[in-house]
């Protein structure tokens, strides 16, 4: 336990960031799932509707990915990387159907 009243604050601020970050990381997990479902669904059955839902899934992790970055939850360089890396899944994806 805390020998100060400093040192008790810094433990309740150090517990607070703890929860939010889990909480954004969480979340971006759970929205790259769903990105990778809809792009399944897209590459088992090539729609226009499926592609469009796909984008709009990705756009979503990204905006979730930039928050997190602002927030100081990831590195910049993580957040670019986990983008890098969902854009390059799209891509592939996009080619394999419209080969």
């Amino acid at each position: 336990m805390a020998n100060s009243k400093s040192a008790l604050k810094r433990a309740n601020i150090a517990e607070r960031n703890r929860l939010r970050n889990k909480a954004y990381k969480s979340a971006i997990r759970t929205l790259t799932k769903k990105f990778l479902v809809s792009l399944d669904n897209y590459a088992s059955n090539p729609t226009d509707e499926l592609k469009k839902d796909a984008a709009e899934k990705m756009s979503d992790v990204y905006s979730k990915i930039d928050r997190s970055v602002k927030r100081g939850v990831l590195h910049r360089n993580a957040g670019a990387r986990k983008k890098s890396r969902l854009a390059k899944r799209f891509k592939s994806s996009s080619m394999a159907v419209s080969s």
